[in-house]
């Protein structure tokens, strides 16, 4: 079982910025994906980035790639999410997952969710 915390979520003008956070009860000193995904009202779930624990390796959707960037903190068993250059069809709700080693970004892939944090930007 994995346990884990979203923070950091907020309302920001377009071309603003917002970091998330996701507390994670695994280390990541261990070999896992961590992944965040968001869900606009109406619209399907969709991955934005990923990473391999242990490994570092990052992948990224191509509507965010330039923008946001995903990171780990083994230390404090965190990944975080740095959103740049901000855009109105950046809004949703943003959740942290994670899931075995070498996952993609298609939520089935996950098996632990977060409770989600809320991303409104404004034009």
């Amino acid at each position: 079982q994995v346990h884990l915390v979203e923070s950091g979520g907020g309302s920001v003008q377009a071309g603003g910025s917002l970091r998330l956070s996701c507390a994670s009860s695994r280390s990541m000193y261990l070999k896992y994906s961590m992944a965040w995904f968001r869900q606009a009202p109406g619209k399907e779930r969709e991955g934005v980035a990923l990473i391999n624990t242990g490994g570092g390796s990052t992948y990224y959707a191509d509507s965010v790639k330039g923008r946001f960037t995903i990171s780990q903190d083994n230390a404090k068993n965190t990944v975080y999410l740095q959103m740049n250059s901000l855009k109105p069809e950046d809004t949703a709700m943003y959740y942290c997952a994670a899931g075995t080693y070498g996952s993609g970004l298609d939520p089935w892939q996950y098996n632990y969710w977060g409770q989600g944090t809320q991303v409104t930007v404004s034009s």
